[in-house]
């Protein structure tokens, strides 16, 4: 059985593994489009922050670890998918140049791109580049960052998103003590890399969309002015979109007032969106991102998808929506590989999560938390001491919650949630105080 995952970020590498562990005689390809070892993206900030070097961004350590498990890393783009031909075309500019010749071929691409003992993938030459042949396939591709629609970003020296470890090089090394830097987002990707920013000592300007709010798919008003209160409090400048109107070389912000602001580092974290654009023509149906069955397919029998590209089953709605965090997708990668592989795990759906150290302060939303139609709402709120719990309920399930300020809650809430626990009588005594919320877990959930 001839395996390609498309993708070497978590999904990737955890469904190659899952696959190895079930299978010890498949031929197993990753396919990824960066020249990096594979790298988790969520590690990123603590390199900014000096808390850890380059190998401590990688998802596994040692340079031959693929490669004992037999499986093939190729660092390329895929441009297409044939799923007539069952083949996947790889980026023209990636392939080698001069091609070999076609019996020396394979043992190039081995030589190159390494996969130890293992059978290195069929690879053939086509006009657009080198196509790679699969059984099945894995579409892994992950997210890439959205651009706010300010003139110049695009085209300005020192502007930066955060999303690569190239990026973070060049973030690194000009974000030095007492420089200026501008953090265009303040959704979940922009809030990490507050604190990293911040323990480098730069005059830091957030800017803020045209809502004003901070974490605004993650947290309530409450929440969230709550958090924004904090980060102003550990020195941190606030402005809003609708005050930029453009950026030009310096960098310089360009302000609405007329006034030109230079900087040091523009970094743009305005959020993500799927890489689909390799879909184009394959007949793989997509949305907002590619659209999935229970057991990861899509709706062509062979092809799968897993991560912040599958658009699957919400636990809390039954929709099928994007989650696009690194929990989702390991365990994406490891039921999506168990059903490549033979099993018949049915996904139970993923859980909308989200766990935040925003500039030092603990922020954590699960499930529903916006509320149902129909259900009840308890919350406490610690104004001063910048503490926030809200609890989400329909009839006696607890099915959403946001937290500020506590980490002992996280296990506790996700628990109750994610195991559709009955509360019974335990539901109005956390009307009356929600603070009681590990005795209810410990009460409920060990019956």
């Amino acid at each position: 059985m001839r395996y390609v995952i498309v993708g070497a970020g978590p999904a990737g590498i955890v469904a190659a593994e899952t696959l190895r562990k079930r299978d010890s005689e498949c031929e197993i390809t990753v396919i990824g489009g960066e020249s990096e070892a594979p790298y988790s993206r969520m590690a990123i900030p603590y390199f900014i922050a000096g808390q850890v070097d380059e190998t401590g961004t990688h998802l596994r350590h040692g340079v031959s670890h693929l490669a004992d498990q037999e499986i093939n890393l190729i660092q390329a783009r895929v441009d297409k998918v044939l799923p007539a031909e069952n083949r996947v075309i790889l980026e023209s500019a990636q392939a080698p140049a001069p091609a070999p010749a076609q019996e020396e071929k394979v043992g190039f691409f081995k030589k190159l791109f390494g996969g130890g003992n293992a059978a290195s993938p069929e690879v053939v030459s086509e006009s657009e580049g080198e196509s790679i042949a699969y059984d099945k396939l894995l579409l892994a591709t992950g997210s890439r960052p959205s651009m706010p629609p300010i003139s110049g970003l695009d085209s300005t020296v020192g502007v930066y998103n955060c999303w690569t470890l190239d990026d973070a090089r060049h973030i690194s090394s000009i974000a030095k003590e007492g420089s200026n830097v501008v953090l265009m987002g303040a959704g979940f990707v922009a809030c990490i890399i507050i604190e990293a920013l911040l323990k480098r000592n730069v005059n830091l300007t957030l800017m803020l969309g045209g809502s004003g709010r901070m974490v605004s798919r993650m947290m309530d008003h409450t929440a969230g002015d709550m958090i924004k209160r904090w980060c102003e409090h550990r020195g941190v400048k606030m402005i809003t979109a609708d005050t930029v109107t453009g950026v030009s070389e310096g960098p310089v912000l360009n302000r609405s007032n007329g006034d030109q602001d230079p900087v040091d580092l523009i970094v743009v974290a305005t959020g993500v969106k799927p890489n689909i654009e390799l879909l184009e023509g394959s007949g793989i149906n997509i949305d907002q991102g590619i659209l999935i069955n229970d057991y990861f397919q899509t709706n062509i029998e062979n092809i799968y998808a897993a991560g912040d590209i599958a658009q699957g089953l919400d636990y809390s709605t039954g929709e099928k929506e994007v989650h696009a965090i690194q929990p989702t997708a390991v365990d994406h990668a490891r039921t999506a590989a168990t059903n490549m592989s033979g099993g018949q795990v049915k996904y139970r759906g993923s859980l909308n999560m989200n766990v935040l150290d925003a500039a030092g302060l603990i922020t954590n939303s699960f499930g529903a938390w916006k509320g149902v139609e129909g259900g009840d709402t308890a919350s406490a709120l610690d104004e001063e001491n910048y503490r926030y719990l809200k609890l989400e309920f329909d009839d006696e399930y607890l099915v959403g919650a946001i937290n500020v300020g506590r980490t002992d809650h996280v296990g506790v809430l996700r628990g109750l949630i994610q195991g559709h626990v009955p509360l019974g009588a335990w539901k109005e005594r956390l009307m009356e105080d929600p603070h009681r919320i590990m005795e209810a877990y410990l009460d409920c959930a060990q019956r």
